[in-house]
């Protein structure tokens, strides 16, 4: 009994759960996230879509099982390894389902409607879409994409152009890092042919997966640092205005937010060394976790965002 409810957490991949925190994004920046009625929203669309994406990891994994089986982390899977049967997946996959959608309807019905859109998403990548190059790494990114947005429609709020920008740049730049991460590591396997494991690694090139990967990290750096030099920050703040001498420059009184951008840079520059350096990204999850200097640089620039929306202001 112990060792299948083990298996069925490992089945859940809680640790993925940490990309679902992106759903306070808008809450956050809108200055709305300590208005209780508003965070209670979030949150349970938080919950929601921590189901919606352990089924669509389960229902991946049915669909991968005999790939996974040839990969050399991934066959330890629960189902690739044989600890689960697929029945039970199934049926696990359809209570998340179920749960999520129902939880969902409550939150309101524009997010009901964005988590089916989210889940068809998951279940196309998995039937059809992974083995369609740079197709793959849009649905990713999309995956992420929506997390953000549905934020927005949980809370009724929304977030500026910019910040959307920000949020489609990383989230390419963190899927092409999988990508070249999954690449590297496959590679290393000289017994198994790369696309008996992933169709679309065996269409790209390291170069080409540098090239994308350069780009979008560019463009998450420009994108965020117009978002912080634009961004109007709303909210209830305590205004240290009266700790400022007049002479100083109205600029250094509004644009507080550009401080944020040294953890971004740092948190980038660590990303783009763990992918190169460490070989690691094909789980920004685990190097999120497994990095501690990248998981202090995450937790300063959230501490400082909220310090300086919340308590500085502008």
């Amino acid at each position: 009994m112990i060792k299948i409810a083990y298996n069925t957490l490992r089945l859940l991949r809680p640790r993925q759960w940490i990309k679902n925190i992106a759903i306070f994004a808008a809450i956050t920046f809108s200055g709305s996230l300590f208005e209780w009625q508003i965070f209670q929203k979030v949150f349970f669309a938080f919950i929601v879509f921590c189901g919606l994406s352990s089924a669509s990891y389960i229902i991946n994994d049915i669909f991968d099982i005999q790939k996974d089986r040839l990969h050399p982390f991934k066959r330890f899977r629960p189902l690739a390894n044989k600890n689960l049967s697929v029945t039970y997946a199934l049926g696990m996959a359809f209570v998340l389902i179920t749960s999520s959608f129902l939880l969902g309807f409550l939150v309101n019905p524009a997010f009901f409607i964005l988590g089916i859109i989210y889940l068809a998403i998951q279940f196309f990548y998995s039937t059809i879409l992974k083995p369609i190059a740079i197709i793959d790494i849009l649905a990713i990114a999309l995956g992420y994409i929506l997390r953000v947005y549905a934020g927005e429609v949980a809370g009724g709020v929304h977030i500026s152009v910019w910040l959307l920008l920000t949020t489609i740049s990383l989230s390419l730049f963190l899927a092409i890092g999988k990508r070249r991460s999954e690449l590297t590591l496959v590679s290393q396997n000289k017994s198994v042919n790369i696309s008996d494991i992933r169709k679309t690694l065996s269409h790209y090139s390291e170069r080409l997966l540098d090239v994308y990967a350069s780009i979008f990290a560019t463009s998450t750096f420009v994108s965020y640092t117009l978002f912080t030099f634009l961004e109007n920050p709303r909210g209830f703040n305590l205004g240290l205005s009266i700790l400022l001498p007049d002479f100083l420059p109205a600029f250094f009184q509004r644009k507080w937010l550009m401080l944020t951008i040294f953890p971004v840079v740092y948190g980038l520059m660590r990303y783009l060394q763990d992918i190169y350096e460490k070989h690691e990204g094909e789980s920004p999850e685990r190097v999120l976790m497994s990095d501690r200097p990248l998981l202090i640089a995450v937790l300063f620039w959230v501490i400082l965002v909220i310090t300086i929306i919340y308590f500085i202001g502008l």
